[in-house]
């Protein structure tokens, strides 16, 4: 068994890292900061620390035939994942299997309706724009080097410490429900078993929606957070006007609604999600 190397190595990639140190196995994590450095290695992690926008990685030998997780996002800017793509140049050949995370926004907007990994791409935001470039980069890497890899596009994520609790108390408008955008998410928790599975048991080279498989409209879901940390629910606002409060992040958000399934992730990897639908218990307090 070669090494596991989360690349990357966040809240999500501590989430995975303590799933194998409960099966015995260790888990080397990589991160470009000192405070990711230090909470990495408070849970035990082998921790490495470098600059992939520099070009900063260890020998090629290093990977050979590693599990690697690849957690780590794209620049902020520009339309390639510049990270990605300098790292598979390096390890050409050498890992066992790349597990990559992405997003549900490479589907850009879907109108609302159900869709599943067929849907086909269509991007909008810049960030999303790159996700779809790290998934090209990975997949090509895969053909050039007979390379075994899977893709996760991930929805947004929760876990206590991942609210938009700050946002809640300072009083920012939402849309007003009729005019909402349908959203979808899963829990940090059940995301790190996904991943956990996806390395140890998904066919080669398959691509899962990571979703719990319960959108619903964003309004709803600022409200379920505000009722269970005890403030005030947002002010609802229309959506035209909602459009020159708000920045342009959450503006991007607004003009994006799917709803997303998950039935391959359930049936081919035989995922029991811990919270299939929002569960907000011990979370927003």
């Amino acid at each position: 068994m070669g090494q596991l190397w989360i690349m990357g190595c966040g809240d999500i990639g501590r989430r995975v890292a303590s799933l194998y140190q409960n099966e015995g196995r260790r888990a080397i994590g990589w991160v470009k900061s000192r405070e990711s450095l230090q909470a990495g290695q408070a849970q035990g992690i082998s921790m490495r620390t470098g600059d992939m926008d520099v070009g900063c990685f260890f020998p090629r030998n290093a990977f050979e035939q590693a599990d690697i997780f690849w957690f780590m996002p794209p620049p902020s800017q520009g339309e390639v994942d510049s990270r990605l793509r300098r790292f598979l140049l390096a390890v050409q050949n050498a890992p066992r299997r790349i597990v990559l995370i992405s997003t549900t926004g490479v589907y850009g907007d879907c109108g609302g309706r159900w869709i599943d990994e067929t849907e086909p791409l269509k991007p909008v935001a810049a960030r999303a724009v790159r996700r779809v470039d790290a998934e090209t980069a990975l997949q090509a890497w895969g053909g050039k080097y007979d390379g075994d890899w899977v893709i996760l596009r991930v929805p947004g994520i929760y876990a206590h410490g991942r609210l938009p609790l700050a946002r809640l108390q300072r009083g920012e408008p939402v849309v007003c429900e009729a005019e909402a955008p349908w959203t979808n998410r899963i829990h940090a928790d059940d995301l790190a078993l996904v991943c956990q599975r996806a390395m140890q048991a998904a066919p080669a080279r398959r691509i899962y929606n990571a979703t719990d498989g319960h959108p619903s409209t964003m309004t709803d879901y600022f409200n379920q957070v505000a009722d269970a940390a005890g403030l005030p629910r947002p002010p609802q606002v229309p959506l035209a006007e909602a459009m020159t409060r708000l920045g342009a992040g959450m503006q991007s958000y607004l003009q994006e609604s799917r709803r997303i399934g998950n039935d391959r992730l359930v049936r081919e990897l035989g995922v029991r999600l811990m919270h299939p639908v929002l569960d907000l218990a011990g979370t927003a307090r």
